[in-house]
């Protein structure tokens, strides 16, 4: 779903010049520039304002009312130039950014507000950043870039559109919520149409005939019925290559010929950047109008063809040519900078750091699939459950070493099972216990180990384990939950070791 940003900057060029000359600040100062044989005001700083002192007003009116204002000369392009530097600055909120001129930004929120705590975090960072570097500034987030940037200049509710509400948020507002043109403005007021909510139900047929097109898109625009696209300010290029096939491909060595040329097109270019790839797609448009695709992930970043082609090689059966496939698009959709680990003087065991291994262990994923393969770290608990943490990454180093004092299991439950033991003596291990209807009689034991409950994260009972060894040679870790009871002690299965 589509979520946009509109950031509005009533005082942009004075705020500009406050914070360059801060003795600028509480005063009033204009900025005009020569329209038609009079000198207008083009700008006008906070304190000016107060004063009744408005953009369009004639400098003469504006003398009149406060004869000690400053007036600066407006520069053509200035507006222009701080949008793109504020709007390159913005990218940090969100990759996609356009200007809107005279003094707005519009930003593509989509995605990006979880990771400030939802829209209103994401809202609130925005606008704090850019008051704390000395602009005034509204913003308000929507569906539609329409509703975003009416309720950021004329909205008095919450700055926050909920999902397919920007109805109801623009009944209340003036016309010229909408961007309209003066002619059309005029009409409006001339018929008593002050509010968006006296003429949003009326026929198109009528708006059309009485107020053009315009207002019909604009309409439409704010209520997401027509679409309305931006120009980014940095258009990401993607790391894409095609090939157009004069013939359609069917086959499988043509298919692996394309996938080749492909490859070597795009490692080139990602290796002269000092890239690699980490997933990438390969979209094959075939002659019926339909499109086959394929895709395949790497644990670590790399530009290598051969390595990279026999992971797709192993996707080409289920890639379906039909009658022949005329283009092919190969994509790198995530791509991070290549690791170079330095070699050894000594030589020496290069562990994750071996390529090998992350090749191996792409194809190990793609035949098993990647949610087969798990690394693991451990973490700074000694709750069990908490004791290891899933690794992002090959390259993730630990923070903190395993625990070495006492054995752990190979394999432990996500969950420990309950079993029911026969345990006669206190504080003993058990003599045998039942898991899965199936009855082990315990020939060796090792413990207990008593681990504490972390008190500051949850509340309950400590745990005695116990190491236990069957008839048939198999360990299992077990432990008891609180104190020995005769009549109440309950007894889980956490464990295989090997």
């Amino acid at each position: 779903m589509k979520r946009y940003v509109v950031i509005w900057f009533p005082n942009l060029l004075t705020d500009w010049l406050a914070i360059r000359k801060p003795e600028l600040k509480e005063k009033v100062f204009v900025f005009t520039a020569n329209v038609r044989g009079r000198v207008m005001i083009t700008a006008a700083s906070k304190a000016a304002e107060m004063q009744g002192i408005f953009v369009d007003t004639a400098l003469a009116d504006a003398k009149a009312i406060v004869p000690e204002i400053q007036v600066f000369d407006d520069q053509i392009g200035l507006s222009q130039k701080l949008l793109t530097r504020i709007g390159k600055w913005s990218i940090r909120f969100t990759p996609i950014v356009a200007i809107d001129l005279p003094n707005g930004l519009i930003l593509d929120a989509s995605g990006c507000t979880h990771l400030w705590g939802g829209e209103k975090g994401y809202l609130q960072m925005i606008l704090q950043r850019l008051r704390e570097a000395g602009y005034h500034c509204r913003a308000a987030i929507a569906d539609t870039i329409g509703t975003a940037w009416a309720i950021a200049r004329y909205g008095t509710i919450s700055p926050i559109i909920s999902s397919n509400q920007q109805y109801n948020a623009m009944l209340n507002l003036p016309p010229t919520a909408l961007r309209l043109d003066n002619l059309i403005m005029q009409r409006l007021h001339k018929l008593g149409l002050t509010q968006i909510g006296k003429f949003i139900q009326m026929p198109r047929s009528v708006l059309r005939r009485r107020f053009g097109e315009e207002l019909l898109l604009r309409l439409g625009q704010a209520l997401g019925t027509v679409e309305e696209s931006i120009k980014p300010l940095v258009v990401v290029l993607p790391y894409e290559e095609r090939l157009p096939c004069l013939e359609p491909i069917r086959t499988k060595p043509a298919i692996e010929m394309a996938i080749t040329k492909l490859l070597e097109l795009l490692c080139l270019r990602l290796s002269n950047e000092g890239l690699g790839i980490r997933s990438a797609t390969l979209k094959g448009y075939r002659v019926d109008g339909r499109l086959t695709e394929v895709q395949i992930g790497t644990n670590q970043a790399t530009n290598q063809v051969a390595h990279l082609f026999k992971l797709f090689e192993l996707k080409v059966a289920t890639i379906e040519p039909a009658l022949g496939i005329e283009l092919f698009v190969l994509t790198a959709t995530k791509v991070e900078a290549v690791l170079v680990h330095q070699e050894k003087l000594w030589s020496g065991k290069p562990g994750l750091a071996d390529t090998g291994l992350a090749q191996l262990l792409d194809r190990l994923a793609g035949k098993i699939g990647q949610q087969a393969i798990r690394r693991y770290l451990p973490a700074a608990h000694y709750w069990p459950e908490r004791s290891l943490r899933p690794a992002l990454s090959l390259e993730e180093q630990a923070e903190t070493q395993w625990q070495n004092t006492n054995p752990r299991p190979m394999e432990m439950l996500s969950r420990p099972e309950p079993v029911q033991v026969t345990a006669p003596i206190p504080d003993y291990p058990p003599m045998n216990f039942r898991y899965k209807d199936e009855l082990h009689m315990v020939k060796k034991a090792d413990g207990p180990e008593r681990i504490e409950r972390e008190w500051w994260l949850e509340k309950g009972e400590h745990r005695d384990y116990y190491i236990l060894e069957d008839e048939k040679g198999r360990r299992y870790w077990v432990f008891r939950s609180g104190h020995y009871n005769e009549q109440k002690s309950e007894w889980f299965l956490h464990g295989f070791f090997a």
